[in-house]
């Protein structure tokens, strides 16, 4: 599930795999063993039976015992760590509980200016030029922007974060890229005990559960994965299906937007994270005919599990009954925001640009290899340049780069070093430091 075969043709993965029952053995990298789970019922069984599945990674025989590496590319993905995502229980109750009472204090209203205003400063880079990739200008700076603003991230800490996530995702040196993540984000919970703020970082130093530095580093990291891979594929995975798809492309050009109808239609057939919601059998388990050993890492494919055959209703429009935010005690806290943040960036881009066409045919777009995500390499489109609007209250680069970046009135960017690997975040970091 690592190679760019599966990346290109996920679906078809899925549909040789289920021949096999509802669940599958699979290599998530070079010899790390997992099996995973393709029926929507059950994907809903592992999801909901907590006395059965545990989400805590040191129930994984294999990593414990040597068999995994400890520098295996998915290792930082699936390790223990003392957050929500990797507990059980009461602790899990415990850390969920700071989270989602942190976010509850996140103003609906205040959260779509901000990203209207984010987005009109990333759109005004590129509109008057006529062309632009909509990944690496837009869908992924947009979510940083809007963490390192709900988190109270100075520019100078920004960068190093995006480097760290970069490493974790894509596994280019994922060992070091955790490293230099935890470290940063003492950096920013340090601060933030020092000088609170009005921001998600400070409500949850001064929550009543009482998180050590550990737990509230290892808290941010699931935020800000969850927050940025994650949300930016979803933009970017809407915005192709509005721009390729007839159903919603004959739609636009007659001035209707149906934006929260291609959400649910990207939500069920290609949610941002196909592949992940690991589980650890607590005892060997026999399921459908197939035994599920102690220890053993189940992988919920949460797109396979939405495009079950087995499902009869295939209308999606409204449907909110996918599992891209999964399900049971674990599913996603925050997919109100995400929906919002996400909604809210088609929308603007779409009506700042309405004649935006993709630059390549749609079967030309390539996909970043990966067990995980599901996530295009690029989303190249030209468009009639537009004016700049100005937002009405920019958002600073980080301070790291002063120079403008690749598009506008700069010369185009240089040809990256073809040793270095083409991935998206990459492309953020060259955005951030104006290369």
């Amino acid at each position: 599930m690592y190679g760019p075969e599966f990346a290109a043709d996920p679906a078809a993965f899925y549909r040789r795999a289920r021949t096999t029952g509802p669940t599958t053995p699979v290599e998530l990298a070079p010899g790390v063993r997992a099996t995973l789970v393709t029926s929507y019922d059950a994907a809903l069984h592992v999801l909901r039976s907590t006395e059965t599945f545990s989400k805590d990674p040191r129930r994984w025989n294999d990593l414990a015992d040597g068999t995994v590496p400890p520098d295996s590319p998915v290792v930082p993905m699936m390790m223990y760590r003392p957050n929500a995502l990797f507990s059980d229980g009461e602790e899990h109750r415990r850390l969920r509980g700071a989270i989602t009472d942190s976010l509850a204090r996140v103003e609906p209203n205040t959260l779509r200016g901000y990203v209207e205003r984010s987005a009109d400063t990333l759109i005004d880079r590129f509109a008057p030029t006529g062309k632009a990739d909509l990944l690496g200008e837009y869908a992924q700076v947009l979510p940083l922007l809007v963490f390192n603003h709900l988190f109270g991230c100075p520019a100078e800490l920004g960068l190093k974060l995006v480097e760290g996530m970069s490493g974790i995702f894509d596994g280019v040196d994922a060992e070091r890229a955790n490293e230099l993540l935890s470290t940063t984000l003492l950096e920013l919970v340090t601060l933030k005990r020092k000088q609170p703020g009005p921001d998600v970082t400070s409500w949850l130093t001064l929550h009543p559960a009482g998180l050590t530095d550990e737990e509230m580093i290892h808290t941010l990291v699931v935020l800000m994965g969850a927050g940025t891979e994650p949300q930016q594929n979803l933009i970017a995975n809407a915005l192709r299906l509005l721009l390729s798809d007839d159903r919603f492309a004959g739609d636009l050009s007659g001035g209707s937007l149906p934006v929260e109808d291609a959400l649910d239609e990207v939500l069920w057939t290609d949610p941002p994270m196909a592949n992940y919601a690991v589980h650890y059998p607590k005892r060997d388990v026999v399921y459908e005919g197939a035994l599920l050993k102690a220890g053993d890492p189940l992988v919920v494919s949460l797109a396979a599990a939405n495009t079950d055959p087995a499902l009869t209703n295939d209308q999606r429009t409204g449907n909110r009954a996918h599992l891209a935010w999964s399900a049971g005690p674990h599913n996603c806290p925050a997919q109100s925001e995400a929906r919002l943040i996400a909604s809210v960036a088609v929308e603007k881009l779409l009506d700042r640009l309405p004649d935006v066409d993709l630059a390549v045919p749609v079967g030309a777009l390539e996909w970043r290899p990966g067990p995980f995500h599901r996530a295009l390499a690029a989303l190249p489109v030209t468009f009639p340049p537009a004016a700049v609007v100005g937002a009405r209250a920019q958002t600073p680069r980080p301070a790291a780069s002063r120079r403008q970046g690749p598009y506008g009135a700069a010369p185009a960017a240089r040809e990256p070093d073809p040793t270095r690997p083409r991935n998206g975040w990459t492309r953020l970091l060259s955005w951030w430091r104006g290369e």
